[in-house]
């Protein structure tokens, strides 16, 4: 029995290596088991309509937010810029898509200029209150307005702050938090891309 015991372990063992080495784990939350990006289309920074699925071949990371955030945007926006500097030519394959919550401010035209300060790359998507409000409701998304003073613009907005990873095949794979490490992102996209080089 312990022969037999000592001849079969060393082939478990190895057995299992093989798949950890298949289903290499994600460091951010997983969708398991994945399901369908929602889909939307609605104006962009680029002054064309984006429609989430035209990305398809390619891995979304899709967030939320907007451009008056004082803390939580432009780090998670610096972040991703970092991630695709990491990524070296494989950043070719990532499209970053962010989506206002404060359509009453974010024209097309003012996203286009804020997403352009951190990587020309970036997209941003607006449209009107509504249109907005069905696309977070689909993925979740809460987003509060808070009025900070008498003046009517001077207000802020509480939003979620994860990042969706979406794979080339469109579908829900990662859920990043806010405060993951870029090296942490840079790992789970790598996989997502099916290249861990």
């Amino acid at each position: 029995m312990k022969r037999w015991l000592l001849t079969l372990l060393p082939l478990l063992l190895i057995g299992q290596s093989i798949f950890a080495a298949e289903n290499p784990a994600l460091k951010s939350g997983v969708f398991d088991p994945p399901r369908r990006a929602p889909d939307f289309a609605l104006p962009g920074s680029n002054g064309r309509e984006i429609k989430l699925s035209q990305f398809r071949g390619k891995l979304i990371a899709l967030g939320f937010g907007f451009t008056h955030c004082p803390n939580v945007c432009p780090v998670t926006l610096a972040n991703l810029t970092q991630v695709r500097k990491n990524l070296g030519k494989l950043a070719a394959d990532v499209q970053v898509l962010y989506v206002t919550v404060d359509p009453e401010r974010d024209t097309a035209s003012r996203m286009q200029q804020y997403l352009a300060g951190f990587d020309a790359s970036f997209l941003g998507v607006t449209g009107s209150a509504e249109q907005l409000a069905a696309v977070r409701q689909a993925y979740g998304v809460a987003a509060s307005k808070a009025q900070a003073a008498a003046d009517p613009n001077d207000y802020t907005v509480h939003h979620s702050s994860y990042i969706y990873l979406i794979d080339r095949d469109g579908r829900l794979r990662a859920l990043v938090p806010f405060g993951k490490s870029v090296d942490d992102i840079v790992h789970d996209v790598k996989i997502l891309l099916g290249n861990q080089r």
